[in-house]
């Protein structure tokens, strides 16, 4: 049944990234995160209060750092899908599955455990062909002037990773998703907020405003039902069916946006994609206590 949770949730993503493509040639990624906030609170406020979730949480500051990587990751992509093919910006994003194992990797060399470090050698591998990829997915980005663009959208996937790492200790600890979804929500809100007084309010035109509901809705929906499948258990199988939002994204692109990606780009997604799903089968083996990872 996770299975089916983990594509829904890819499904709404990039349907939100759709969202997000055109509504930013209207309003800035400031405003676009707190709309999406904003609309997710008034969601899951509703959403909680019918499944008898309380809001009360006995772990405040988890979430309040849940919230702050979160939102960073959220604010980078959304710049990213507004600047990038919709399949590439989705790609870069769905590296935190890579960062994941890089940071598993470094804190055991950290930690001093040479052997254990040793034993990891294939994963150091996957790792190593997923950055083989990036390097072919923005190589088509500097020959159209979006290596900025390409550099935060792998950002974005960095702060995800961190931000995953905190949802899963969320729901070890028992904590409702609705509620984790809740106070993220919450937090984008506040951030977006706070940004807006820097880049000021894009001017409200009909009907361009309504792109701001489903993108708050479509995150909301994608929030829960990703967090619903990584409390099911399975994460190896979880977290290789997110990659189904890269499939999505491409489709939705090419439909929707005419999106043209040279041969160099797809070979890139495709090497990320397969890098990502041997490094989590790797990982499982590896380390069974390792944390989820989700998008």
């Amino acid at each position: 049944m996770q299975a089916s949770w983990m594509i829904l949730a890819s499904l709404f993503f990039s349907m939100m990234g759709v969202c997000i493509k055109y509504a930013s040639a209207h309003f800035h990624t400031s405003e676009l995160v707190f709309f999406r906030g904003l609309i997710g609170v008034l969601f899951m406020a509703t959403f909680c209060k019918v499944q008898g979730v309380t809001l009360r949480t006995p772990i405040p500051m988890m979430h309040v750092w849940r919230s702050v990587v979160g939102v960073a990751s959220l604010a980078t992509w959304f710049y990213a899908i507004a600047h990038l093919p919709l399949a590439t910006a989705m790609t870069l994003n769905y590296m935190s599955g890579i960062w994941v194992a890089v940071f598993l990797v470094g804190g055991t060399l950290v930690m001093g455990k040479l052997q254990d470090a040793t034993r990891q050698g294939p994963i150091v591998l996957t790792v190593i062909a997923g950055f083989g990829g990036v390097i072919l997915l923005l190589r088509p980005t500097i020959e159209q002037d979006q290596l900025f663009a390409g550099l935060v959208g792998l950002l974005s996937g960095l702060l995800a990773a961190l931000a995953y790492i905190q949802v899963a200790a969320l729901g070890r600890l028992n904590e409702p998703e609705a509620r984790t979804v809740f106070y993220f929500s919450v937090g984008t809100a506040v951030v977006g907020a706070v940004l807006m007084l820097v880049t000021g309010v894009s001017p409200w035109v009909w009907p361009t405003v309504l792109w701001l509901l489903p993108i708050g809705v479509l995150a909301a929906l994608g929030q829960l039902c990703m967090t619903k499948a990584y409390s099911l258990g399975s994460t190896m199988v979880v977290a290789n069916l997110q990659y189904s939002g890269i499939v999505f994204g491409a489709l939705f692109g090419l439909i929707l946006f005419g999106d043209q990606i040279p041969l160099m780009g797809w070979l890139g997604m495709a090497l990320i994609m397969a890098s990502g799903i041997a490094s989590t089968v790797l990982r499982n083996r590896a380390l069974p206590s390792a944390p989820a990872e989700e998008h």
